[in-house]
């Protein structure tokens, strides 16, 4: 679905995806493994473009259901892949990705190998808070993961915010499965300090209007 002009969503890949369409392509995200088929219809029955014009893939972190289709979708279209330095070497696998502690951790740690895998993807590049992509600025939001990201987009005003935050339709939550509490709410205060009019999740849908304004309220509401 086309959320503003040139910002779309490719539904049902478990896990949000995102395309910006300008001169070329920008993918946030691949959702879950499995779901390259899908992705690779939405642009050439929807926009009417080619897998080839997308030139870069950028990950928000390196949970499997934003990163599933990284590889495959690198192969297809020769897309530079893009995450933030702290998250690299989990996605091209040099390094076991962490699991939250306590029981989910455990469960986690026995069914990630079994259930949640994707093909490893090495990075071309690491990014850095405040660094300039496709148009986009990234904001290093640790907590979730440690190399956890969002995107601001200064031509469409809005802040693509990875599992920092996400809107169900009633009610702003922080993502699931988070490493550390502490820093995603310093992560949330530094992101409520940008004005932005629309936020994109990993999860959930579209917060607008005003959603910095919302944000500010929400971090205000934090213990």
């Amino acid at each position: 679905m086309e959320i503003v002009p040139g910002i779309h969503q490719v539904d049902g890949v478990n896990g949000n995806c995102f395309i910006i369409v300008r001169d070329e392509l920008t993918l946030i995200d691949t959702g879950m493994p499995g779901n390259r088929a899908k992705i690779v219809k939405y642009i050439q029955d929807v926009l009417k473009r080619e897998p080839s014009e997308i030139k870069t893939i950028v990950l928000t972190h390196f949970h499997v259901d934003h990163v599933g289709d990284a590889f495959d979708l690198k192969e297809l279209s020769g897309a530079k892949v893009a995450i933030h330095e702290a998250d690299a070497d989990y996605v091209s696998g040099r390094k076991t990705q962490p699991v939250p502690r306590g029981g989910i951790g455990m469960i986690l740690k026995f069914l990630m190998p079994l259930f949640f895998r994707s093909k490893p993807v090495e990075p071309d590049i690491k990014l850095g808070d405040g660094d300039t992509i496709a148009g986009l600025t990234t904001i290093h939001t640790p907590g979730h993961t440690p190399g956890s990201i969002c995107l601001f987009d200064p031509a469409s005003k809005i802040l693509f915010a990875g599992d920092l935050l996400r809107f169900d339709g009633i009610n702003i939550k922080t993502g699931p499965l988070t490493l550390d509490p502490g820093e995603v709410k310093k992560s949330i205060n530094k992101i409520a300090a940008i004005d932005f009019d629309i936020m994109l999740s990993g999860h959930g849908i579209p917060l607008r209007p005003d959603a910095s304004v919302k944000v500010r309220e929400f971090a205000k509401s934090l213990p």
